[in-house]
């Protein structure tokens, strides 16, 4: 009784439960998260989906009561649905977020951003008197966040990679699972409540990989956020679903997945913290692809060392062997967007080599269509070899004068045997927040974020900054 077990073991985790390294990996989390979301509001994708969910001169407005901010607006505040999709939304359309290698599963987006609004919502609600369970404090925020990530990352465990393989984005299609468990553990839902909400949504399965390199792939966050916000708040008023909704012969394990073992793997659940297995981003792009961003970013600088030129003028073929999925998932030839150039490993190893960095401001429009980066790219070759991991690379550069520059990249940075350190994860921060809101309130948000579990209300977190 996977639906069961799931709400059983959601519903009766305290902050108590936690071990230190639980809590101070979902604050990394919940921090990277902030940085992503604050600093891809920059992106239209964000603002496309603010402007149509709250202007009235564009024909509708979803506006409700203004109780949650859009945090890369300065404060700007909306209603819980809409900032909860907004910040979905920002928080991904980089690529920028963290990963669960295990499942490729970017867990924190979805939950943060439903756990948020619904926080800063009921401290609206405890500051007007108007009743309710009252301020989420820093560890009750926590702890909620933990068993929403944990519920999704064991749920994918559960169907990966049958459920990837077919084409499914599992970052949306358990996210929504995840948030309603999060958002259900900060409403105080009892266990049968719960699986309502597990099973509401459940049924709001969302996001396709065919539109990975577009806007809509983090429109799939933003609606799983929602999603699953939705589905919390309809249980706790009595809404109904179904109590099997994850292992029915109908039900979502099934449908989705041609295999699945949710059983052993909820049996994990508060035994192996998948959580700890969290991983950051150092490239804003398909995860893949890192390893070959990292190799062709070590020879761009050893070049540089030895008096080296990195040019088209100077570089006659780049080669590299990686694991089959980079061209199933990044395998774009021609990108024409920042977006598409998230998803081609020709276009990676072209800035990597070019740039020596890989960061938001080598992903843009303006970027992908520059024509020396477009003369390097078309200068790649691609090999696939299945004895290469996913997080290993052979890169191989021939430059004109003869001369050969190789690098074999074991763990690529930002892997679990290779992770960024604290002052990188800092650095990552600062860069992302500074271009939307200024480094003087980036600084306020690092430490405000990072001071999370501290908290009284984290309903008056935005106010820090």
């Amino acid at each position: 009784m996977a639906t069961l077990a799931l709400a059983t073991w959601a519903t009766s985790l305290t902050p108590a439960s936690l071990p230190g390294p639980v809590v101070s990996a979902a604050v990394n989390s919940i921090a990277n998260w902030a940085g992503c979301a604050i600093g891809g509001f920059v992106q239209p994708a964000a603002q496309i989906a603010l402007n149509v969910s709250l202007h009235p001169d564009l024909g509708f407005s979803f506006s409700g009561p203004l109780t949650s901010s859009i945090l890369g607006l300065n404060g700007t505040l909306t209603d819980a649905q809409v900032a909860a999709f907004v910040n979905g939304i920002a928080s991904h359309v980089d690529d920028y977020d963290d990963t669960h290698l295990a499942t490729i599963i970017h867990p924190s987006g979805v939950v943060a951003s439903a756990l948020l609004a619904v926080a800063e919502t009921l401290s609206v609600r405890d500051q007007a008197g108007d009743g309710g369970r009252g301020p989420v404090s820093g560890m009750e925020f926590v702890t909620a966040f933990v068993a929403g990530v944990e519920a999704e990352l064991k749920l994918g465990l559960s169907v990966f990679p049958e459920h990837y393989d077919v084409g499914w984005h599992i970052t949306s299609t358990t996210g929504s699972v995840g948030a309603a468990v999060a958002v259900g553990k900060v409403l105080e839902l009892d266990t049968e409540r719960l699986q309502h909400a597990i099973g509401i949504a459940s049924t709001q399965v969302v996001g396709m990989q065919a539109f990975f390199g577009s806007m809509t792939k983090s429109f799939h966050i933003g609606r799983a956020t929602q999603g699953g916000m939705l589905a919390a708040l309809l249980a706790r008023e009595g809404y109904t679903s179904s109590l099997t909704a994850l292992e029915d012969q109908y039900g979502w394990l099934h449908v989705v997945s041609t295999r699945e073992n949710a059983t052993a793997n909820f049996a994990q659940l508060g035994k192996t913290w998948e959580i700890e297995s969290n991983t950051f981003k150092p490239f804003p792009c398909g995860i893949v692809m890192h390893p070959t961003i990292d190799g062709c970013i070590q020879i761009h600088n050893q070049a540089l060392d030895e008096g080296k030129s990195v040019s088209t003028d100077s570089i006659k073929s780049i080669d590299l062997r990686v694991n089959p999925e980079v061209l199933v998932l990044t395998g774009q030839t021609d990108p024409q967007t920042g977006l598409e150039g998230k998803f081609s490993i020709y276009y990676a190893a072209a800035v990597g080599l070019l740039y020596g960095a890989a960061t938001p401001a080598q992903f843009t429009d303006q970027v992908v269509q520059n024509e020396t980066v477009t003369s390097m790219r078309k200068l790649v070759n691609v090999t696939t070899d299945d004895s290469v991991s996913e997080d290993e690379a052979y890169i191989s550069v021939v430059f004109n004068d003869g001369s050969t520059m190789e690098k074999y990249i074991e763990h690529a940075i930002g892997s679990l045997e290779n992770p960024l350190t604290a002052e990188e994860l800092k650095t990552k921060f600062i860069g992302q927040v500074s271009r939307q809101i200024g480094s003087e309130k980036a600084e306020k948000s690092y430490g405000a974020f990072m001071n999370i579990a501290n908290m009284t209300d984290v309903g008056k977190l935005r106010r820090l900054f």
